[in-house]
This record gives C-alpha cells, sequence and structure tokens, in this order.
C-alpha cells in the first residue's frame, strides 16, 4: 500500500497539506527529495545539450566537407559588357539567387565585383561612387569602393571578392575570393 501523500511532501510553511491553499495542493513541493532531483536534471540538461551541440559541429564539418568535394562555384553570365557603363554599377546575383553582388567598372579597361554583404553582421552594403566607399548602414561600416577592405566602422574583414572573366563581350562571373586580409 503506498504511503499517504503527506508524509513525503512538506509543504515550505510545514503546516498539513489539508490547510494549504489549492494551487499548493495541486502544485506539492517534495522538499526532501527537491535538491536532489534537480542536480541530476540539470546534469542531464548539460548532458543532452553538450550532445546536440557537438552533433551541430559534426554537421557543420559534413556539410563543410560535401560543398568541398562538389567542386567549384558554377559560371554564371552576369551581364553584357555593354550594359554596364564606364563609371556606373550593376547590381546581381550570384552564387544563389539571394546572395547580392555589386559589378563596378571604373574605367574602359576595369571590372570589379564585391558582395554585397558587409563582413559584420551581413547587411547590405550600398555604394557611393561620390566618396569612393560601399556604406553599411546598419553599423556605420565604410569600405573602400576599389578594393573592398574595410576603413572605418565595426566591420575588420574586407568585402569578398567575386571572380569575373569576360568572354565574347559578355561577364561572366567564376567563384568567390574570400578575404581575410
Amino acid at each position: 500500500m503506498p504511503e499517504p501523500r503527506d508524509t513525503y511532501t512538506v509543504p515550505p510553511n510545514g503546516r498539513p497539506l489539508s490547510e494549504q491553499p489549492r494551487w499548493r495542493r495541486d502544485f506539492p513541493i517534495d522538499w526532501p527529495l527537491d535538491n536532489f532531483v534537480a542536480r541530476r536534471d540539470f546534469t542531464k540538461f548539460l548532458v543532452l545539450t553538450s550532445l546536440a551541440f557537438a552533433a551541430g559541429q559534426l554537421w557543420i564539418v559534413v556539410q563543410n566537407f560535401i560543398r568541398r568535394r562538389r567542386g567549384e562555384l558554377p559560371v554564371q553570365a552576369v551581364a553584357p559588357l555593354e550594359r554596364v557603363p564606364v563609371g556606373g554599377i550593376l547590381e546581381f546575383s550570384y552564387p544563389r539567387e539571394h546572395d547580392g553582388c555589386l559589378l563596378l567598372r571604373p574605367d574602359e579597361h576595369t571590372l570589379i565585383a564585391f558582395s554585397q554583404k558587409c563582413t559584420h553582421l551581413s547587411c547590405a552594403v550600398v555604394p557611393r561612387t561620390k566618396q569612393n566607399e560601399f556604406y553599411c548602414p546598419c553599423h556605420e561600416g565604410h569600405f573602400d569602393l576599389m578594393s573592398g577592405r574595410p576603413v572605418a566602422g565595426p566591420p575588420r574583414r574586407p568585402l569578398n571578392r567575386i571572380q569575373l572573366q569576360v568572354k565574347n563581350g559578355m561577364v561572366y562571373a567564376t567563384g568567390i575570393e574570400i578575404r581575410t586580409v
């Protein structure tokens, strides 16, 4: 026969369970076992959380390995060369539809392209040709227009450069140069 509930549950104020408010009767606290159960639950939580983080890190490693095995990024047509005016800027997406990039043509023979994602927190950078910079409005980041290097604000890494090729009057994006310095 099980023990009566009052023998192993001690309410915080010490009065019998029949004199407790209704909410305390619905949710009694077992004081003698409270600390033991909490430690066990906390340890279980730590172990399961650590396993989840380890599985997440392993998944990232596997995805990175698979991505490298697939090979290089696709070659993608950006625009005909005559659509990019000298001194002008053209927006395009590479390698995926939502990866914004900017193509610059500072002179007749030079084409430069950068990812539009700020290296601080991935906000979209805006070209300011008169100030000779890319500007990140989220945290006041400034990048040099020609090199993509940070010149002011919180960003520390330069913008990723898109590798370009021109064939038969057409500009193609061929890869991404991820730069750290």
